[in-house]
């Protein structure tokens, strides 16, 4: 773990000037109603639905491309993704005029898919059968890069990514500080852990009094096992989640490098706290979030954490859902 390079804050400064100039700046949004119905002192969202490409994904994803040699960007890039950073990666890659293949399992989301194709990305679907999907996508990803002589990037377990990433939380440090706010805690999901491990870091270094919570699915706590062991754990295998975005068995090495720097603890969500919190994002904000996006919501209606008294930051991650996907969490909410 000690070989795995954990991005400094002048590494997040320097990602993050090159990304603010292609992104969108999201809102901080201050519900006094979230604020009211959890007791805490108040509450901040930071809907990244309303990102480039539906999702924080575009930040890391741009940042890792302009990374890039000359060569390595004229060949293009290869890589896997359930959805979210596929549309990053071909949004990022069509503004920079860099090819992009992205491996996707055949279960990903068709709006996700077709939204990936675009943005002029090349789609290959991988069928896994009972195998993990991401496994089956990422061995596809590699074989592709090797016949084809095309640079491989992963979704989430590379200290570049993490860098891009934080940009979210350098962006929300901004924001608080220009409403005269301290976050006392932060909710963010995790899938492999990408964005917590930029956005811990961002607040690890600027804000160090500030509690991080990781929220995963039940079943798909692989960051919060590994946490609590202090070394990376496997999930086994089991029943899907609604999280499409948040099903990876276990964070990556330099993620977990990051999130291990800055001190985070994990909780869990279902189903059904996923819906509710995407209803209440929907009727209470006006936000439309997929439910890999209203998971850290979740976390902070579920009542696991304490937040009496407390500023909570809020990271909404993606809105990457269709009308009628949309509809149908919502009638089972």
């Amino acid at each position: 773990m000690t070989d795995i390079l954990v991005p400094t804050l002048d590494h997040l400064k320097q990602a993050y000037a090159v990304t603010s100039a292609a992104t969108q700046v999201t809102p901080l949004l201050e519900s006094a109603a979230l604020a009211k119905e959890t007791g805490a002192a108040r509450v901040f969202v930071k809907p990244e639905s309303l990102q480039w490409a539906g999702s924080f994904k575009v930040r890391g994803a741009y940042w890792r491309l302009k990374r890039l040699s000359p060569d390595e960007a004229k060949k293009g890039v290869v890589a896997y993704s359930s959805g979210n950073f596929a549309q990053g990666l071909a949004a990022a890659g069509q503004a920079l005029g860099i090819p992009v293949t992205i491996v996707m399992p055949i279960d990903a989301p068709a709006a996700k898919r077709d939204a990936t194709a675009s943005y002029g990305a090349r789609v290959v679907l991988t069928d896994h059968g009972d195998r993990a999907r991401e496994e089956v996508a990422a061995a596809k990803a590699r074989e592709i890069a090797e016949t084809e002589h095309l640079t491989l990037l992963h979704p989430f377990d590379d200290p570049e990514i993490v860098a891009g990433q934080a940009g979210a939380g350098l962006e929300a440090l901004e924001q608080l500080a220009a409403k005269e706010a301290h976050a006392d805690l932060v909710f963010c999901s995790v899938g492999g852990g990408g964005l917590i491990g930029g956005v811990s870091l961002a607040f690890h270094y600027l804000s160090p009094k500030t509690e991080i919570i990781a929220v995963e699915p039940e079943g798909f706590n692989g960051m919060g096992s590994s946490l609590a062991r202090g070394a990376i754990e496997t999930m086994p295998i089991g029943p899907k989640s609604i999280c499409d975005g948040l099903m990876a068995r276990k964070p990556g090495d330099a993620p977990f490098a990051a999130v291990s720097a800055a001190g985070v603890r994990g909780v869990t969500v279902d189903d059904a706290s996923v819906r509710r919190a995407m209803k209440i994002a929907f009727e209470r904000m006006k936000l439309v979030l997929e439910p890999s996006g209203a998971a850290s919501l979740a976390a902070l209606l579920g009542g696991k954490v304490d937040v009496a008294g407390k500023t909570v930051l809020v990271i909404a991650t993606g809105g990457n859902v269709s009308l009628a996907d949309f509809m149908a969490h919502m009638n089972n909410a």
